[in-house]
């Protein structure tokens, strides 16, 4: 583990969107933590750099990505993951988390997360690239589960046993998606309730929460409305499983006021109590 400094999250805390900023230094809400999606904040001419260390100084942080590319099988960028850990030193990030996906080939970025084959050689990459993250931050991360619309015909793992295994290899907790677990099952037809079932209570070191639509025949993740009803309650069986994970409502299109938001994290929060 890193001998830097590192904040705690506890509760329930919202994505941090940039057109929410402002507000949330002038009025400084009372939420616990907030998540930062750390590729906004990386490069020159990005985001105001003293704005994310003013939120620093104000709240406890974690870190989320999208870019890293964790499941491909080009070689890591590591001058992008030098940039993160040197925001997370200046800003005492509480961990680093990526999606356990893919969504670049050489050159030519999807623009999507994408879902890898389950199985056991998919699952030895993965845990191999995360145990190169974790190296070279000096601690352990989180993967997150990414919901999708597609299976492989190679599949010799559910879902829930390729995270699990995943994790067992590489030492890596897990970020459980709530919303794309339920997305998943109606888009793949398994059950909920065995899926969270597999995954051990001690994996599971930070939960997500947002919004789908319903489309002719599936679920799209969207991250663009209200949490449902169905993923409300399989969050509260969540909650009776895991305990009192940190959680978070993430929201990333169609922003709504901040109030909006506020009212999502207390609603979640109630549950979480």
């Amino acid at each position: 583990m890193s001998e830097r400094d590192q904040c705690s999250i506890s509760g329930v805390g919202v994505g941090l969107r940039h057109e929410h900023l402002s507000d949330i230094l002038a009025q400084q809400p009372a939420v616990p933590w907030f998540e930062v999606l750390v590729d906004n904040w990386l490069s020159e001419g990005g985001l105001d750099r003293s704005a994310i260390l003013g939120m620093a100084e104000r709240y406890p942080l974690a870190f989320h990505g999208v870019n890293l590319n964790l499941g491909g099988v080009d070689p890591l960028d590591m001058a992008y993951l030098a940039r993160i850990k040197t925001l997370m030193q200046d800003c005492q990030a509480a961990h680093y988390s990526e999606h356990a996906c893919f969504s670049r080939y050489e050159n030519d970025y999807l623009f999507d997360l994408c879902p890898l084959p389950y199985t056991q050689e998919s699952a030895r990459h993965l845990a191999m690239r995360v145990e190169q993250v974790q190296d070279f931050l000096g601690e352990e991360m989180l993967i997150e589960n990414v919901s999708s619309y597609f299976e492989y015909q190679s599949s010799a793992l559910d879902e829930a046993e390729f995270l699990v295994e995943v994790s067992q290899r590489s030492g890596c907790k897990l970020l459980l998606d709530v919303n794309n677990v339920y997305v998943n099952a109606v888009n793949h037809g398994f059950d909920v309730t065995e899926y969270l079932q597999r995954i051990p209570q001690q994996l599971v070191a930070e939960i997500h929460l947002s919004g789908h639509d319903r489309k002719s025949g599936y679920l799209l993740d969207t991250h663009g409305t209200p949490v449902t009803d169905d993923v409300w309650r399989w969050y509260h069986y969540a909650i009776q499983r895991y305990g009192h994970v940190p959680t978070l409502i993430e929201w990333d299109h169609n922003l709504p006021e901040w109030k909006i938001l506020e009212a999502e994290r207390i609603k979640a929060e109630h549950l979480w109590r």
